[in-house]
């Protein structure tokens, strides 16, 4: 697994931004509509697919690509979002991940309909 330098990730697309000149356009309402528009091209990928097709989509090279490259743009404007308005994205996602641990506490040795039955 590959580690991720968010800080230099975040600094490279932040210089190919200005090399551009895009900087200007980088709002944080631009690129939450870009972020929301690369999620929706991944998912375009599997709409039609069933459960077990979707879970083989890496088998296909060119399916393969596609999707690698859409989980990089969300990725990518996720990031400058993230950059744009001071966000510690990893951080972030740590805090989350500890409140979705007290919020939604494991059950052992339960299946999924006992935990959500009404006894």
């Amino acid at each position: 697994m590959t580690r991720l330098d968010v800080p230099a990730l975040q600094q490279r697309l932040a210089a190919f931004a200005a090399a551009r000149d895009w900087e200007q356009y980088h709002t944080p309402k631009n690129l939450a509509s870009a972020l929301s528009v690369e999620a929706s091209e991944l998912m375009e990928i599997f709409q039609w697919l069933t459960p077990e097709q979707s879970a083989r989509v890496m088998d296909d090279p060119g399916t393969a690509h596609r999707v690698s490259d859409e989980v990089a743009d969300v990725l990518a404007y996720l990031l400058q979002f993230c950059e744009v308005l001071g966000i510690d994205a990893l951080a972030a996602l740590a805090a989350k991940i500890e409140r979705n641990e007290v919020r939604f506490p494991a059950t052992k040795g339960m299946d999924t309909l006992d935990r959500h039955s009404s006894e």
